[in-house]
């Protein structure tokens, strides 16, 4: 019997890689392995924390900071290089990591207090690096368009990266923001096929709301760029040039993609997922991912590990600059503009003698 979720990309809850026991399924002889699944329930607990930008000197990244309003992440896609992370709270990067999330409630009004700091230097903050800040939880929240509300203000330059069309729910703001040339947009696109999509991305937006978000993005004046993100051999890599065209089609101005990527807990979580729903063609995705890889599942060496090496993967390279030649796609989207940031008026500030 499969012992797949319904809505959720993880087969099992595997135990995190600093946890001093290992969990695993047996047969009581009560027949309970062949008792139907139950459907996990999603928990938010809330963090408070100090900052909420994240920093990085990676040389793979096109930005140093970033901000991500959630930990864990209900899309439960099963590629997720972010579901790692979860490890570090005690919990599994497998079916935890879809369904333990982690909020910051408070995180509008510690950025305004780090913006507001005389040492700030601004750049672009990328928005969703991690995580999605517009996974389903955020329609009800609304962390990351306070969050948004504060840029704006602020008026510091901000690209986001999603897979939801609950993008659109802040399409004013984003409107307001691209006016002033302080925002784009990236939208992933990991497949066209909706049972694919379905299966890798369970609770993500389906294929044709992103391609309509694209659109309404695109109409209101919002630069945007499809990521066909990841690339996984003999799954959906076929679909690179479709993506391109569709998402072409509906507005994107860029198109890029990146390679799969299976750190730590991810490669059993993945190949777990594999043979539940592609056990005919399991091994041979796994062995391509590793011909990318120097023979391992992964590699995170910088400045292969977003692409990987070897024949298949300078195929896929060619591949991709061939389809954005086509389709007239860019490298890259206009940079947000720094030079607006400005630290607005407290409201209860006491008026100066010459304002």
């Amino acid at each position: 019997m499969k012992r797949t979720h319904k809505g959720r990309g993880a087969v099992t809850n595997r135990s995190g890689r600093f946890e001093a026991e290992q969990l695993e399924e047996f047969d009581d002889g009560w027949g309970s392995l062949d008792e139907p699944v139950q459907r996990p329930a999603t928990v938010v607990t809330e963090e408070r924390t100090r900052s909420i930008l994240a920093f990085n000197d990676s040389p793979d990244l096109p930005f140093d900071r970033s901000i991500n309003p959630y930990k864990g992440c209900e899309h439960g896609c099963i590629y997720c290089y972010a579901r790692p992370s979860h490890a570090y709270l005690g919990l599994s990067p497998g079916l935890d990591f879809e369904t333990r999330i982690v909020a910051k409630p408070d995180g509008a009004a510690i950025l305004r207090k780090q913006l507001s700091k005389s040492s700030y230097r601004p750049a672009v903050i990328a928005l969703g690096a991690n995580t999605d800040p517009y996974q389903p939880i955020e329609r009800k929240l609304g962390h990351t368009r306070a969050i948004l509300e504060t840029l704006l203000e602020f008026r510091h330059p901000v690209a986001l990266i999603t897979k939801s069309n609950l993008v659109l729910r802040d399409l004013d703001l984003w409107r307001e923001l691209a006016e002033l040339g302080l925002a784009n947009v990236m939208v992933s696109v990991t497949t066209v096929d909706r049972v694919l999509a379905r299966r890798l991305e369970p609770r993500a937006a389906t294929p044709q709301k992103r391609l309509d978000a694209i659109r309404a993005l695109t109409d209101a004046g919002v630069p945007v760029g499809v990521l066909a993100a990841p690339m996984i051999p003999a799954l959906n890599d076929h679909e690179l040039e479709r993506i391109f065209e569709l998402c072409a089609q509906a507005g994107a101005q860029t198109a890029s993609y990146i390679l799969v990527r299976l750190p730590h807990e991810i490669k059993e979580l993945f190949a777990e997922w594999l043979g539940e729903h592609y056990p005919d063609r399991a091994n041979k995705v796994l062995e391509l991912i590793c011909s990318t890889r120097g023979g391992k599942l992964y590699d995170s060496s910088f400045g292969t590990r977003m692409r990987g090496t070897g024949r298949y993967a300078d195929l896929l390279a060619q591949r991709s600059r061939l389809a954005a030649n086509r389709y007239d796609l860019a490298e890259s989207l206009p940079e947000p503009d720094c030079s607006q940031f400005r630290v607005p008026k407290s409201p209860t500030a006491q008026l100066g003698l010459f304002d």
